[in-house]
This record gives C-alpha cells, structure tokens and sequence, in this order.
C-alpha cells in the first residue's frame, strides 16, 4: 500500500520500516522518535481532544503555552506523521486494523490492558498481520503484582536502587537529572523494538520501565553485584577520603568546572596550576596526603582562588593540556554554541508551521552511509487524518461523517 506509507527517508537506514505509534508523554515517542530519525516511516495516533499530553508540556517559546509550541513535544515528534483517531470507537479500530494490516511495527504505552480494551491487543492485532511486532511500554510490565501500579521517572529512578547512593550521605537520597529515566527506557525500547523486528517472525516485546533501571549500568548493576559480596550498600562520602582532592565541582570566573584530579593526579593538578611553590613541599605528596582534610582545606585555600581567576573554558583546556580528567559544567547556550558540536552536526535548525524556525538536538550517533535527517517536524495535531484516511480509501464525506462523530 504505497500511498499509505510515505516515501520519505529512503535513505536512512529503516526506511523500509513502517511503524503505527500509539504512544505519549516521554519514553514512547522518544523511542519511536529514534526510529524516525533513521528513515523509518512513522504514524503517530493521537486522541481526538487534545492529543499527546506532552503538547501542554514546556519549555514554551517566550514562556507562552501552545499546544503545538512544546519544546518537549516538537524535539521527541520529529520525522513521524500524525493522526487523531478516538479509539474507544468502534469506527476507529476498523481504520487501526486496516492500518495494521501493512504495518511492520506497533508501539503503545498505554497502561496494561488498556490496548485490550480497545480491542486492539496484540493477540487481536496479530491476527489481522502475522508478522506484526508489537512493543508495549509501561511502568512495571505487561504481567505481575505491580502491573496496574502508577508511576513517575522520580519514583522509578528512586525505586531502581541507585537514588540510594545518591546525594550528601547525611541527607536524604537525591536523584540525578530530569526524565532521564523516561529517555534511557526510550532508548531501551528501541532497541529491544529493533531486535524483534530483524527476528524471525511476530513478537510481544514487554518494556517494563522500571526493569530497565534495575538491569542499567548506570551505577546500579555495579551496586548489585557489590552488594553480594558485602551486603550493604552505602552513599559516597563528600570528604577527601572518597576520592582525593581536588575531586567535585569548582566555581570559576564564569560558572563551574568538574575535575577529577585526586590520588595519582595531584601532581598532574600542580602542573596545571603552573607548579607555585606552595605545592611543590613534599608533605603533599606523602601516602597519606590525599586523605588528610586538614590538606584538602588548606589546598582549596590555593585551587578555589586559581580557579575564581579563570573561566570555565581555560581550566578545562589547562587540565586538558595537563591530562586531567575535568569538564566544564555546561548550560544549554554553551552546547548551543560550542564549535565542535556544531561542526559534527549535533543540532539542527528546522521550520515547524506554528512554532517557527527553531534549534533542535541533533542524531544520536552516525551511520556514514545512512545518514540522520530531520525530513519532516513534529506534525500538527491531526495533520495527516484526511491524507491517511484517504489513502486508505474513505472518501471526503466519509472523512466529514467520522469528524461529525468524534472518530478523528
């Protein structure tokens, strides 16, 4: 059915990949947003009154709220056609499984047993298009006690175990990030969605949130294998004795700086301060040193001024010319700008009809002979219904008589 799906992105590397997305807020669309950007011809099905929630989410041009003006909305849409579609409608599911019938791949992260309710489970989908891979995304899986549980990427990442030994070790635990839960599940899903598309077959790949924080490697594997052998697990220390000094975040002329130059990096520290005497007496370099606070104080005593003296851009590039592990703790106008990320084509400028021309994240890796592209921008809600439904054979009264009904 080559009208229904577009000819856009023949040249990425899944252009050949149709994929209906019945996803929303965060990790869903961010999933299928990856497939999009490497070619893959995606319809995302929104509700009919107000579609994805992620549209009333900010940032906001000027701070004003609009539903096609979502920062967050436009950045996790890019490359995929949008539809709405009411699909507690009888009507809706006959278009849903006639767009299922030539369909590669769904992607859904409704609650579990919502698809169901629908009528378009993956049992019943299944049969209409044998070969059909269908990707649920929940908090806690498609099965267990947990399954119906509410969520949050706060409560997951708390639930994960690493927020545990994260934060001041005398305060309450602290998570690290925004929705970085939500995005690392994204990208997950992606993956385990490509793995079962180049399987033999039709396959339910079950996403489970959570899961993909407990199994991550973000610290947490490493704190579980750490705990069969000690049977605790415990917060870092803020003082010299976790890591040596210096070791943590540095304020400079014009915002901060992370280095991490403790223990066998001292001396390297000393030669990018340009060797002051102060630092050459041998007390400094003895075992024991590095977990002196007495020490630690006294050398801030120097650093900290150092520091105060340059911007974060000349200590990160004196560490750097010293081989000291740093970085400057950048804000969003500082990647923006930065030279090397614009020459590798880590953002890209694109045209949306109602948000205007705007900056956006760029490709998350290259392929040399399939390159990433933004070919179309977050659609507008509903903007491809009458084209979808046309190619799928409704005519335009057909077309008005499903509006008048609430169907799209």
């Amino acid at each position: 059915m080559q009208e229904l799906w577009g000819q856009q992105g023949q040249d990425g590397a899944l252009s050949d990949l149709r994929v209906l997305d019945f996803t929303h807020y965060v990790t869903g669309p961010y999933a299928t947003k990856l497939l999009a950007d490497y070619g893959a011809d995606v319809l995302k099905v929104e509700r009919v009154d107000g579609g994805d929630g992620a549209r009333r989410m900010g940032p906001f041009p000027d701070d004003m709220p609009h539903p096609e003006k979502s920062g967050m909305f436009l950045h996790l849409n890019t490359n995929k056609r949008g539809m709405t579609l009411n699909l507690k409608s009888a009507q809706a599911r006959d278009i849903v499984m006639r767009l299922v019938e030539s369909a590669d791949v769904v992607v859904e992260s409704f609650r579990p047993g919502q698809m169901a309710t629908f009528g378009l489970d993956y049992a019943t989908l299944r049969a209409v298009n044998p070969q059909l891979v269908m990707t649920s995304i929940s908090n806690f899986g498609q099965t267990g006690p947990y399954r119906d549980f509410r969520a949050s990427d706060l409560i997951i990442y708390g639930m994960g175990g690493e927020m545990y030994s994260t934060g001041l070790e005398d305060r309450e635990p602290l998570k690290l990030g925004e929705n970085l839960v939500l995005y690392q599940a994204g990208a997950i899903a992606a993956t385990a969605t490509m793995g079962a598309v180049f399987a033999t077959g039709s396959q339910h790949v079950d996403v489970s949130i959570m899961e993909t924080q407990v199994g991550s490697i973000d610290r947490r594997m490493s704190m579980l294998l750490a705990y069969q052998y000690n049977g605790e697990v415990s917060k870092r220390s803020a003082s010299a004795t976790a890591g040596g000094y210096p070791n943590g975040v540095y304020i400079c002329l014009d915002g901060y700086v992370q280095i991490s130059g403790g223990r066998n990096y001292f001396e390297r520290v000393v030669a990018m301060m340009g060797a002051p005497d102060e630092l050459l007496d041998e007390r400094w370099y003895a075992p024991e040193a590095q977990y002196d606070p007495e020490l630690e104080d006294e050398f801030n005593a120097y650093f900290i001024p150092w520091c105060l003296e340059r911007t974060k851009q000349e200590v990160w590039h004196l560490a750097q010319e010293a081989h000291v592990l740093s970085g400057p703790i950048n804000a969003a106008s500082d990647l923006v700008s930065d030279a090397n990320f614009r020459q590798r084509g880590a953002f890209a400028e694109f045209d949306h009809p109602a948000a205007g021309r705007l900056l956006y994240p760029g490709r998350p890796f290259i392929m040399n002979e399939s390159p990433w592209s933004i070919r179309r921008p977050a659609p507008l809600l509903g903007q491809h219904t009458d084209e979808t439904l046309g190619a799928l054979g409704y005519t335009d009264s057909d077309i008005a008589a499903l509006r008048a009904r609430g169907v799209i």
